[in-house]
């Protein structure tokens, strides 16, 4: 089966449901990217094997937390050193210390 979508400006476009659907794609998934062999590979990728547990019923069905969740469960502290590790990661830019 073939879908096609049209990329928008800011390079957005959608995941068709049925490949979402297919792939167990579901919202808040961190998904990546990869370039190979001509073509770009989609998968969904786990955050952590350790995550902490948020509480309350926002577990999925297989222990797995949203990235937001998991990022909420964390401190202030955590949070912060998350952020700068991100920000680090995508620029590309090493920091001492």
């Amino acid at each position: 089966m073939k879908t096609y979508r049209i990329l928008g400006r800011k390079g957005r476009t959608t995941i068709p449901f049925e490949i979402r659907q297919t792939l167990g794609f579901s919202y808040n998934d961190v998904i990546s990217f990869e370039q190979r062999d001509g073509g770009v590979f989609v998968k969904k990728e786990k955050i952590c094997d350790n995550c902490r547990c948020v509480g309350g019923d926002t577990e999925s069905k297989d222990g797995e937390i949203s990235l937001l969740e998991f990022v909420d469960s964390l401190s202030s502290a955590e949070q912060k050193a998350l952020l700068v590790h991100l920000a680090v990661k995508q620029t590309g830019e090493k920091v001492c210390g």
